[in-house]
């Protein structure tokens, strides 16, 4: 199957890709693809990374979430669509979704707009709390928990 690698060179090599850090099923797929695993071996190798929990989608999911949280601070908005993209389920979503603290995440909603608010030279506040709801909505926060920390500044 492979033109270049054994069935067993690529096992191994996405063993320690799979133990470097959490992947999801598309990016595994995509690098097997990339190594010319096709096909029986490109399946047998998935399922044996699965079994051996190499591989673990709501792992995946719910490490993504509170990275994405914690280190770039994205709303969760942001982080589901990205978990679309990557074709994770519906149920992983919501186990990844759990992994953000209600509390934490309006505490760091209302710092990024407090930041936001002393760098913006807007002196208009109807334009002023516009961009701040726009700042928000793009960093993947929900509009009306925005609106909320807006009013609440």
């Amino acid at each position: 199957m492979g033109d270049w690698v054994s069935k067993e060179e690529a096992l191994a090599k996405m063993q320690r890709y799979c133990a470097y850090q959490e992947r999801c099923h598309q990016e595994v797929r995509s690098k097997l693809l990339d190594m010319g695993v096709y096909g029986d071996w490109l399946e047998e190798i998935m399922v044996q990374l699965i079994e051996e929990n190499f591989l673990n989608e709501e792992r995946f999911a719910r490490s993504f979430a509170r990275g994405k949280f914690r280190i770039k601070q994205w709303g969760r908005n942001r982080i589901r669509q990205e978990l679309k993209k990557r074709n994770i389920s519906g149920y992983c979503i919501r186990k990844a979704m759990e992994e953000i603290e209600e509390k934490e995440y309006r505490a760091v909603l209302k710092a990024l707009l407090s930041k936001k608010a002393g760098s913006l030279k807007e002196e208009d506040p109807y334009r002023r709390k516009n961009k701040l709801a726009r700042y928000a909505l793009s960093r993947g926060f929900e509009a009306e928990l925005a609106w909320q920390a807006i009013d609440g500044l």
